[in-house]
């Protein structure tokens, strides 16, 4: 997915720079949503014994941006490697890992093994962006009514 997305990114930087060509449209749409978030580290109190592994199987190092989601949020769209834009952050975050079942509506932003930061951070309402499949987009309004 991610492959598709630097595709369409690319295709669209080359129309700007000569917009006599056609590009395919893209097959994606940028969606809001409003989430609780929280932060979480790669330390093995916080989650298992393999802190560094996300549930997708991605290896977490400190500096990147990316984030876990509540199972709930997969069936939106919400799955590995999904593009999320956050309110308040820079840049582009990757879903790279699952939360417990129990949340509901939530993601936790990876701050590598910065506790404190962690805990500054504590639990805020925002909202998230994020792209999914145009036709997806049906599924993502019936489930968040």
């Amino acid at each position: 997915m991610l492959q598709r997305v630097a595709f369409y990114t690319l295709i669209g930087l080359l129309t700007a720079c000569n917009p006599k060509k056609q590009t395919p449209p893209s097959p994606y749409k940028w969606q809001c949503l409003a989430v609780t978030a929280t932060a979480y580290n790669s330390l093995a109190y916080q989650t298992n014994s393999q802190p560094n592994i996300g549930a997708f199987g991605d290896t977490l190092k400190p500096g990147m941006k990316c984030i876990a989601v509540s199972r709930d949020l997969l069936k939106l769209g919400l799955t590995h490697n999904t593009p999320v834009t956050i309110d308040g952050f820079d840049g582009v975050y990757l879903v790279k890992d699952k939360m417990h079942w129990r949340w509901r509506k939530r993601i936790d932003i990876y701050m590598g093994t910065d506790v404190k930061a962690a805990k500054t951070w504590g639990k805020q309402k925002l909202e998230i962006g994020f792209q999914v499949l145009k036709d997806t987009t049906t599924a993502l309004k019936k489930a968040s009514k």
